[in-house]
């Protein structure tokens, strides 16, 4: 399959760096130097993914990762060249999947992108004796065609609240950590910061499902510790 990969840097060398390695995955590139042109691309094209410099002058990569969301649920990775907390507590707001900080190793980012690729259309549909339907109170997921129905009315999650629900709802009535979802859901070292990636992603989840943090009645915070389903 051909993957479609939009790239938007206002730093041309960046851009065309991107470029090249993504090219040499085979991968189908819209590269754009400008939001304006970014933002015609996500509007006309068929992505499969974007990767957006935050620093953009006039419209930002937040802006264009916002206007993603109205629409879309394929994966986002951030470039940002400020190591600030929240810059990428900002991006994975916004919704984005990922963040990448510059200066960053091409091949790290390739990497990147293949993790999410895998995320978005991959849910380890080897095993045909697994279940791949979960069914809780209302809320069903289906991992084969990657659907969300909460009391019938389909829900549109990215890749990652996605599988970070599958994993809560496989487990349900356990206590998943918070370093055990990150490495499942994101397949990379636990930091202390990682805490925080996963933190938005549960806000986010919990609001598309309607629920409250204080009184909730799919995803539990267990202080400390993680997040549980209940069963």
């Amino acid at each position: 399959m051909a993957y479609e990969i939009l790239v938007v840097d206002d730093e041309k060398e960046i851009a065309d760096l991107v470029e090249v390695y993504l090219k040499a995955e085979n991968y189908t590139v819209h590269k754009c130097y400008t939001a304006e042109q970014a933002l015609d691309v996500v509007d006309n094209c068929a992505l499969d993914l974007a990767i957006l410099d935050v620093m953009l002058p006039g419209v930002s990569g937040f802006d264009i990762c916002s206007h993603i969301r109205e629409k879309y649920t394929y994966p986002v990775i951030m470039l940002t060249a400020r190591e600030q907390e929240i810059d990428k507590i900002t991006g994975l707001t916004l919704g984005a999947d990922d963040y990448v900080t510059k200066p960053f190793r091409p091949l790290e980012l390739v990497a990147r992108v293949k993790a999410q690729l895998r995320r978005s259309t991959q849910y380890n549909r080897s095993g045909a004796e697994e279940n791949e339907t979960i069914a809780i109170s209302g809320l069903v997921l289906n991992r084969e065609n990657h659907e969300c129905f909460l009391n019938e009315k389909p829900l549109t999650l990215t890749p990652t609240e996605f599988s970070i629900l599958w994993v809560l709802c496989q487990n349900r009535g356990r206590v998943v950590s918070t370093e055990e979802l990150f490495r499942t859901v994101w397949g990379e070292k636990y930091f202390t910061s990682s805490s925080n990636t996963v933190m938005v992603h549960i806000r986010h989840l919990r609001e598309k499902l309607g629920d409250s943090a204080d009184r909730p009645r799919y995803i539990k915070t267990v202080w400390g510790v993680g997040y549980k389903v209940e069963k």
